[in-house]
């Protein structure tokens, strides 16, 4: 048994109420709300979104240019040791049935590099290799930047839970930095590209030395070439 449905919607708006709501359109140029009263002075009742959609389908609702404005920004050239980019990655795999971390550190002026691999990855092991940095670095270390690891920072999570909000406790990477004078900023949660100078250096890594060898001993993996350019 076959059912003949109708071809159109029976509270589609009739096609002659369409037909003048677009003559009254070309006519004044009058916007959807206008339309809607003229149409009420001739009895007939309209809503201002149906004249709206009208419009719309055919073509007749005005298209205004929004103006974009172009900013320059201005790149200021950093000199050596402003700024030490830090982070850490997985050694892949497991070395004498032990996990180990590479710390690594890049100048984002000079690219000058510095890397460390620890057996862990805690506060201790990130101020230990800060203070290598300083040691080694061929200038004064002024700024670091960091992701939000525990091991770097407390900011999202010790200062909440601290008894004195308003002196809360540093975290000692902090304290290490404000005793050496050095600014430790902090990069955005969820946005690693912000530490992009290192973050690329441990792809280098990843595709020119972790793809291509395996490390059997931990004099193997310690005694790899630590100073190079990024």
């Amino acid at each position: 048994m076959s059912i003949n449905r109708p071809k159109t919607n029976p509270k589609e708006t009739p096609i002659w109420i369409k037909e003048r709501i677009i003559e009254i359109r070309k006519e004044k140029g009058e916007c959807a709300l206008k339309v809607k009263w003229d149409l009420e002075d001739e009895n007939i009742d309209i809503h201002e979104r149906t004249v709206g959609k009208i419009l719309k389908t055919e073509g007749l609702v005005k298209k205004y240019r929004v103006k974009r404005i172009k900013f320059d920004y201005i790149k200021t050239q950093l000199e050596c040791g402003e700024l030490v980019e830090i982070d850490v990655k997985y050694v892949p795999g497991m070395v004498e049935n032990k996990q180990y971390f590479q710390f690594t550190a890049t100048d984002v002026a000079s690219r000058w590099r510095h890397l460390e691999r620890y057996e862990e990855q805690s506060n201790y092991h990130a101020v230990d290799f800060l203070k290598k940095i300083i040691g080694l670095a061929p200038f004064p270390i002024k700024a670091i930047k960091t992701d939000n690891h525990a091991i770097f920072t407390n900011r999202y999570t010790g200062y909440l839970k601290s008894s004195d909000p308003f002196n809360p406790k540093l975290h000692v990477l902090d304290q290490f930095c404000a005793s050496q004078n050095i600014t430790h900023y902090l990069i955005d949660p969820g946005k690693p590209t912000q530490n992009g100078t290192v973050e690329r250096s441990h792809g280098s890594d990843q595709q020119r030395l972790y793809d291509k060898e395996t490390f059997t001993s931990v004099e193997q993996l310690k005694y790899k070439p630590t100073n190079v350019c990024a």
